[in-house]
């Protein structure tokens, strides 16, 4: 398949634009506040943010500029460990703190189940590549169909067009960018369950 610098051009926007920190900063907070009914649950949302986004997207800049990492794509599959237990660390600390602060319920059970969803990933990351962009842009609509409504399903457009920008920019096959997804979508059943 030839690229042209115009395709590559419109995935690396769709990939940075879409990229698990924003696509998390955006939805948790819209989990945070339907969690909680109103505004207050904001702030939870964005700490679930802070907690599965923000920090892991700190700490993948860091090392880059340490030299540990080209940029924050991380595409060698033997490199990511680090980055997946500080995913688990910081989301399971954020839990904490939600279960110590009495957080609305939606919005925990959201958390955990990104971390659920990050041991998935971890687990299939130890002998094949898998999205870990098309597994937040999938888990978040999901989440959102869910404490909101149906209609965020089709939020699924801007899922798509990730896996589209991962398999273009050559960081991910198809199968990857599916399984990725795949795993993402699975994460709304916590709510379904909880």
């Amino acid at each position: 398949m030839t690229t042209t610098a115009s395709t590559t051009t419109a995935a690396r926007a769709v990939t940075d634009t879409l990229q698990p920190r924003n696509v998390l900063v955006a939805g948790m907070s819209g989990i945070g506040w339907a969690a909680a009914g109103d505004w207050t649950g904001l702030p939870w949302g964005l700490l679930g943010a802070l907690c599965a986004g923000i920090v892991p997207a700190g700490y993948i800049e860091w090392q880059r500029k340490r030299g540990t990492w080209g940029d924050r794509h991380v595409v060698d599959r033997t490199k990511r460990g680090p980055i997946f237990l500080v995913i688990l660390k910081s989301v399971g600390l954020g839990a904490l703190v939600m279960v110590l602060g009495h957080a609305p319920t939606g919005i925990l059970v959201a958390v955990l189940a990104l971390w659920a969803m990050t041991v998935v990933l971890l687990a299939v990351n130890t002998v094949w590549k898998i999205s870990v962009d098309s597994a937040v842009a999938s888990a978040v609509p999901a989440l959102l169909a869910v404490v909101h409504s149906p209609w965020w399903l089709l939020a699924y457009l801007l899922t798509l067009a990730v896996c589209w920008s991962r398999v273009t920019l050559a960081y991910h096959t198809i199968a990857q960018t599916v399984a990725g997804a795949s795993c993402g979508a699975i994460t709304a059943a916590a709510f379904l369950l909880a």
